[in-house]
């Protein structure tokens, strides 16, 4: 979905300017190079029933993401280091973010990252001295933010190259293998390394350059995972399924309403705001590939996108499909921000997309606080066994914003209502003996306990409070292990 748009970035004199004043005023700035922390994390790899994504020790891994697209281009490295421990302590474990997003493309230093625009000869430079202006080059600053995500234990999934830079070179694709080489061989021993692959376009345009990025990736760094991240609306299964180097599949489910669907749509293809059908149509693709919502609806921007006079999706709607996703199965879940995926702050112009707040106010926004919390609800029962259970509901799940999804572990089931709306459950299809009742309450992260119940009739289940659009709730029965 991202457009590109005007960054003026701070050149290098000015830079050094800023660092003299600081040191001479004894105040410290952030050490030259953070910590080596490349190798802090485990490598991360497919569970073994292909539904998850699990550390190379066999711990559950809950992808709970962000798009900080811009992280590389935008933020200084003092602004980088208050970002990702922000997005640290607020439980996220993805970054995602483009290593390029525009030709020509330069850093807050004003570094350009290839020599002339070339995509097949990234500019580097001898050294790695902050302090020196000729030494510190673009991809210098990718490292140390690369460090720095590691030493706050956040894996970086990276799009190489976004896919409106890949169309504006059609003519000549013989940049794709010598730059993926380099970058794969670049940052091949780093392991909280993932790749997105494409970058908000369509599978089927410019295939051979990602069937050839892809392989490459997948050669020169067999350890790093893998998938493609397309344009809305669409899933990188369409066209990538069965690619050897796809590790688990990703859809863009998008930033429109279910009434804003246009003429050039596909109607039979058309899925609204029901993110969980992606999830639904790969969960049944064989063989079994993880799939996630890699591009939702991002809070604080506005419905449709383009119309900052339409209404702008709020922390409920981001909740939503979050719980709606990863209920139907998928691994995990990627959060957005209006401002903080396009990093706008001051003296970057009016930004894109109706943007209010800048990205250093907009990490406190609702959601962002929100996400963790599915995130502890996930990892605390039994991980791997869970799967999407529809038959648990004794009526019909519902439509559009009624839907009630259940999903269920074992000894365990978890259902989530949206508007807080009844519903009733199967009692005989969980485990024997009593089951206990709790309400989860998805705003705040906490539970209470309301009853032991019998497992063998159908029973009706009443949320709390009156029933309307962001009263979501999860309702959490538990049998005896």
């Amino acid at each position: 979905m991202f457009r590109p748009f005007v960054v003026r970035p701070i050149c290098r004199a000015y830079a050094h300017f800023v660092l003299l004043i600081l040191l001479l005023v004894g105040c410290a700035p952030p050490p030259a190079q953070p910590p080596d922390a490349r190798n802090a994390l485990p490598h991360l790899q497919v569970s073994e029933n292909g539904r998850f994504l699990q550390t190379e020790n066999g711990d559950p891994f809950f992808w709970l993401g962000d798009t900080g697209w811009l992280l590389f281009q935008k933020l200084s490295r003092e602004e980088a280091h208050r970002y990702l421990q922000d997005r640290r302590d607020k439980g996220f474990t993805v970054i995602q973010a483009m290593v390029i997003h525009d030709l020509p493309q330069t850093n807050y230093y004003g570094d350009t990252a290839f020599i002339e625009g070339d995509l097949a000869h990234p500019h580097t430079t001898p050294g790695h001295a902050f302090a020196d202006s000729l030494a510190y080059d673009y991809w210098d600053h990718v490292d140390y933010i690369l460090d720095l995500a590691a030493e706050n234990g956040l894996y970086m999934a990276l799009v190489p190259v976004w896919g409106s830079v890949a169309k504006s070179k059609e003519d000549d694709q013989t940049w794709a293998r010598p730059y993926a080489t380099w970058l794969a061989q670049r940052y091949k021993d780093r392991p909280h390394i993932i790749w997105l692959n494409g970058g908000d376009i369509r599978g089927d345009v410019l295939p051979e350059v990602w069937q050839e990025m892809g392989h490459i990736l997948d050669q020169e760094a067999p350890r790093h995972l893998i998938t493609f991240h397309p344009f809305g609306r669409t899933q990188s299964s369409t066209w990538f399924h069965e690619a050897p180097w796809l590790d688990f599949n990703m859809f863009q489910s998008g930033h429109r309403r279910y009434d804003q669907r246009r003429e050039t749509d596909d109607a039979a293809t058309w899925k609204g705001e029901d993110n969980w059908k992606y999830v639904a149509e790969d969960y049944a693709r064989e063989p079994a590939k993880p799939t996630i919502d890699g591009e939702p609806s991002y809070e604080n921007i506005p419905q449709g996108l383009h119309d900052p006079t339409e209404p702008y999706w709020s922390a409920a709607e981001v909740r939503r499909y979050a719980y709606w996703s990863v209920f139907a199965g998928a691994f995990g879940h990627t959060y957005g921000n209006n401002a903080v995926m396009q990093m706008h702050k001051p003296g970057t112009g009016s930004g894109s997309y109706g943007v209010r707040n800048y990205w250093y106010e907009a990490i406190d926004d609702t959601a962002a606080s929100q996400m963790q919390h599915l995130k502890s609800l996930m990892l605390s029962r039994p991980y791997f066994e869970r799967y999407p259970d529809p038959s648990l509901l004794a009526d019909q799940p519902g439509s559009r914003y009624d839907y009630v999804i259940a999903t269920r572990g074992q000894h365990y089931a978890f259902f989530y209502t949206y508007t807080g709306r009844s519903f009733e459950v199967r009692m005989d299809h969980l485990a024997d003996g009593e089951i206990e009742a709790s309400w989860f309450n998805p705003r705040n992260g906490e539970t209470t306990f309301f009853g032991r119940l019998a497992n063998t009739t159908t029973q009706p289940f009443d949320p709390p409070g009156d029933p309307h659009p962001g009263n979501d709730w999860v309702l959490i029965l538990e049998g005896q292990k």
